[in-house]
């Protein structure tokens, strides 16, 4: 892999003190050579630099790992290619995911990657409706949607797919409202935690993660 992406992986995770096995690395940057492999032949992301996929794919999706608690089981809702999913499968080896997309050639490279990378994650190709029955999708510890829709449409959404006690969370590209998270947490009997907020050290794009608990 390009330097550059190791050095982008690096800043990243230094920035933001994230705690990271060295048995992940490998693993992250093995996940990352075959996302461009996979992706010269199918589409499955825009963002094809080395430097760019460790900062705004990797390192963006790792961001989540100190707001997972005591979380076993996630699941990745509109997950394309992986994201979140897989870098934190990838970082935290005791963490039992779920991916879920209804584009069937990108859920056929997840369930690739893991089987290769020997990671445990499940995904499925299924449009997540609010229906985990039908669906057959798990209620999960903790429930992400890294782009899936705005947080009016996600979050009456996600929590239905949220286990006893689990955490939902919405990861934006842009600044927002808690106060108006507050209040969407509220009308879907969920609490707002809190709001990072957080500066990708290269791109200097913004971010932001907003955490929900049954309230």
């Amino acid at each position: 892999m390009d330097p550059a992406f190791h050095e982008a992986l690096r800043r990243g995770i230094e920035a933001f003190a994230l705690s990271i096995p060295a048995a992940a690395l490998p693993l992250l940057e093995r996940y990352a050579d075959r996302l461009l492999a996979w992706n010269r032949k199918v589409n499955l992301t825009t963002i094809t630099d080395p430097a760019e996929v460790a900062e705004k794919h990797l390192v963006d999706s790792l961001l989540l790992l100190p707001l997972l608690d005591g979380a076993r089981t996630l699941l990745d809702v509109g997950a394309g290619a992986g994201l979140p999913g897989v870098p934190l499968a990838c970082a935290r080896p005791g963490l039992e995911v779920t991916c879920c997309d209804s584009v069937a050639k990108k859920v056929a490279f997840v369930k690739a990657v893991a089987a290769e990378l020997d990671l445990s994650v499940r995904a499925f190709a299924v449009r997540a409706d609010g229906d985990p029955d039908r669906e057959k999708l798990p209620r999960a510890d903790a429930v992400v949607s890294r782009a899936l829709a705005d947080p009016e449409r996600w979050v009456p959404l996600g929590v239905r797919y949220l286990a006893p006690g689990g955490t939902l969370f919405a990861m934006l590209g842009r600044d927002v409202d808690p106060a108006q998270l507050a209040a969407l947490g509220e009308a879907n009997g969920l609490a707002l935690v809190d709001v990072a907020r957080f500066e990708l050290p290269l791109s200097r794009s913004a971010r932001a993660i907003a955490r929900w608990r049954v309230g």
